[in-house]
């Protein structure tokens, strides 16, 4: 199906909302194959099935790990899912919006698009703008999933029989050595199987490996790949209610729990308009911690130019291609996994931070302190950049 014949399926004023925001040809795909989505999802939104209450669970899903129906960037699809889901969505209470995370993210997301506002506000008030309470949504703690257990195969009888049998003590096993070795061997033998005995029997003793306790995964020295960036995308920001230099943003990492919250002290370096929509680089095992009353879980990467702050910042930016949760790792690292979170105490990001730089190519990377060394900061599609600054610091 054609996107101009899913289009002509859409009621009035749907229609004229999704032609009124997509105006740009790139609205309806890049691709033929993105056309096809798109022309896909336009039909669902036609239907009207998949933005009816009993299937936001479907939607759900399919939601959490997109920032846009189709590939990583806005279209049509968005805008008739958008005027599809309006109805429903604009009755829905706290509680009820609240159980369906990602849906009302994405609906936020597309409803505060300028394209969509201009086409919105020209129908009112069919596609009025819906109100989420946000700040008091319940937090979502993000759980690492349980290890699944093995299960063990059946036995054999015999094997059966020989497992419920009790296993011989140590003592035993080291004296029935002893007495063996005796026959065999006479007096010398005795005495060798003595000291093997001996032997069994302080290992018997001995604590089991499980029993051990582990290392710390953040034991020696920090090494940059302790530290754990990924691709985000920013999907509403907002100026911080109670300090004026400070931005919450909400970022998508591309995590089941849906976009994290984030402050960013950028109000007076990058006026808002460059920060919606952007692409970047986050810091995402920081312990969370709190900004003028608002919990912040991450960290956007950003370099500063080499002449200071007031020289400039800009964000750093992954190459074209990158996914939202897309990893970020360090050339020469490429097999190391980040810590779970940075412990504080140890000062890991504030003893590797020196040593980020970007290079004449504008290539994010850090330099070794010791050995000179150059390890670039890239995502398996390329190097992350900084676009205008040449030896700046990141951070």
């Amino acid at each position: 199906m054609s996107v101009q014949a899913a289009l002509a399926k859409l009621p009035s004023p749907l229609r004229d909302l999704v032609t009124g925001a997509a105006q740009d040809g790139s609205d309806f795909g890049k691709s033929e194959k993105d056309k096809a989505e798109v022309a896909e999802w336009i039909d669902k939104a036609a239907q009207g099935d998949v933005a009816k209450p009993e299937n936001f669970k479907d939607l759900e899903a399919a939601l959490v790990p997109r920032t846009y129906l189709v590939s990583n960037y806005f279209t049509a699809a968005d805008v008739a899912l958008y005027g599809a889901l309006h109805p429903s969505l604009s009755q829905l209470q706290p509680a009820q919006y609240y159980s369906h995370p990602a849906i009302t993210r994405y609906f936020d997301h597309v409803q505060s698009r300028p394209s969509v506002r201009k086409a919105a506000e020209s129908l009112a008030p069919a596609f009025s703008v819906v109100s989420f309470d946000l700040e008091n949504a319940p937090h979502q703690e993000r759980k690492a999933e349980p290890p699944k257990k093995k299960e063990k195969a059946p036995a054999s009888k015999a094997e059966g029989d020989k497992a419920a049998a009790p296993a011989p003590k140590a003592e035993k096993a080291a004296k029935a050595d002893k007495a063996a070795a005796k026959e065999q061997k006479g007096e010398q033998g005795e005495k060798a199987a003595e000291g093997k005995a001996q032997k069994k029997e302080k290992k018997a003793k001995e604590p089991k490996a499980a029993e051990k306790k582990p290392a710390a995964e953040d034991a020696g020295e920090p090494v940059p790949s302790m530290i754990d960036l990924r691709v985000g995308h920013i999907v509403d920001i907002k100026k911080h209610p109670d300090a004026d230099g400070l931005y919450v943003e909400q970022i998508d990492f591309g995590e089941e729990t849906g976009p994290r919250t984030v402050v960013s002290g950028l109000v007076h370096y990058i006026p808002i308009e460059e920060m919606r929509d952007k692409y970047l680089v986050g810091v995402c095992n920081l312990k969370p911690a709190n900004m003028r009353g608002v919990k912040s879980f991450a960290m956007v990467l950003c370099a500063t130019h080499k002449d200071g702050k007031d020289a400039g910042i800009e964000l750093v930016q992954p190459p074209a291609g990158s996914k939202v949760g897309d990893r970020v790792y360090f050339e020469g690292f490429e097999d190391s996994q980040p810590l779970s979170q940075l412990n504080p105490k140890k000062k890991i990001f504030e003893t590797i931070q020196p040593g980020f730089t970007t290079l004449e190519t504008h290539e994010a990377a850090w330099v070794n302190p010791e050995t000179k060394s150059v390890h670039k900061i890239r995502t398996q599609a390329g190097e992350c950049v900084a676009p205008k600054f040449v030896g700046a610091s990141l951070s």
